[in-house]
């Protein structure tokens, strides 16, 4: 008998069903068709449900030749908007385009949820209609940084969900950032940091330097290899692949590292653009400055995967454009294609099974 709770795996003649939330972009509803435009022009093996208002989700749908049989439009007239507070979602969420991409996934219907909306909402709501996993306290959001590392990218999480998170929380942090470059990135036996205002071990919070401890006793259970704490100049080295910390710092870190990003293309782009030789000078390195333009681009890594749930959920930024929504789309469908929400829980469980043999009866605790 299948719990009520858990969604029921998708079975589409070997297609990934990816569900999609229309309506919380920025951009509105036609970057997001746009963005599905681009992910179905690239990949045969991906069909969508999207939810959103039927007229104007039909209306754009339909003038995309390419999309009309691989997009089932779902009539969700009710917006989340970003201003909304999750208390407040929750009480009139019926009827709105992000209940009803998460449903989809409790259904069984999707493999996975996609949504630019309202970060808070769309947590509170995948916590109340998928359910955490068996052993997960927090779940976290697990975001790409663009880094030195062969596959190009490191992990970092938690990234938002959560601003607290103990001991335990980042145990489970590693475990499932572990996992997740495992199945998205193609690391064999992931490198996991802890964030920390030094490498030293002394220092630090004292909830840091349990989990210091936690982390490094689970490397083989967890099949990863920690590295210790690492500093803020690592998250784009490659000394690590996995960079744990808690949601509070995790998301002033990522806002920062965009933040500079965007800032030193608005350099490069003024200082190319200075004079008639800088001019020339950015013509004859064109393509170089592509290249580079490609690696910082924040659109690349955009999509920050809630890690934790008994489903998956892919939180995108809500200022993507076209571009942006469709590397969202890709991530979703690589996770999907490799069986990463199975490989995750099962690996959750194995580890919240050993931490609770490890932990003194209650007798013990009291003597």
């Amino acid at each position: 008998m299948t719990d009520s709770n858990s969604p029921r795996r998708p079975s589409h003649g070997g297609r990934v069903v990816i569900s999609v939330d229309a309506m919380g972009s920025d951009h509105g509803p036609s970057a997001i068709v746009d963005g599905i435009a681009k992910s179905a022009d690239k990949n045969p093996d991906i069909s969508f449900i999207v939810h959103g208002p039927k007229d104007e989700l039909t209306r754009l749908i339909t003038r995309r030749s390419d999309l009309a049989d691989r997009c089932e439009i779902r009539d969700m007239p009710g917006v989340v908007s970003m201003d909304d507070k999750p208390s407040q979602v929750i009480r009139g969420a019926q009827g709105t385009s992000m209940l009803s991409a998460v449903d989809s996934v409790r259904a069984g219907e999707a493999s996975v949820a996609v949504s630019c909306g309202n970060t808070g909402a769309l947590m509170a709501l995948s916590m109340i209609r998928l359910r955490k996993l068996p052993g997960v306290n927090r779940p976290a959001i697990a975001c790409l940084w663009p880094s030195r590392n062969p596959q190009g990218f490191n992990v970092m999480l938690d990234c938002g969900a959560d601003i607290r998170a103990d001991a335990p929380d980042l145990l489970q942090y590693a475990l499932m950032g572990a996992a997740y470059a495992r199945n998205g990135l193609g690391v064999e036996r992931p490198r996991i940091g802890l964030l920390n205002v030094g490498t030293e071990e002394h220092k630090g919070r004292a909830e840091l330097r349990h989990a210091h401890e936690m982390i490094l006793d689970a490397q083989e259970t967890g099949n990863f290899d920690y590295v210790g704490f690492v500093e803020g100049g690592d998250l784009p080295s490659d000394k690590v692949d996995v960079i744990v910390t808690d949601g509070f710092t995790g998301n002033v870190a990522l806002k920062t590292g965009e933040g500079t990003a965007k800032l030193v293309g608005a350099f490069l782009k003024d200082a190319f653009g200075n004079s008639i030789m800088s001019k020339f000078a950015a013509l004859l390195a064109i393509t170089s400055l592509k290249r580079l333009q490609k690696r910082i681009d924040p659109r690349r890594v955009n999509g920050g995967v809630f890690l934790g749930l008994n489903g998956m959920v892919v939180k995108s930024h809500g200022s993507a454009d076209a571009t942006g929504v469709s590397a969202a789309i890709k991530l979703a469908f690589r996770l999907a294609q490799s069986g990463f929400q199975d490989r995750l829980a099962e690996r959750v469980a194995r580890a919240a099974a050993s931490v609770e043999e490890t932990r003194p009866a209650p007798d013990e605790e009291r003597t």
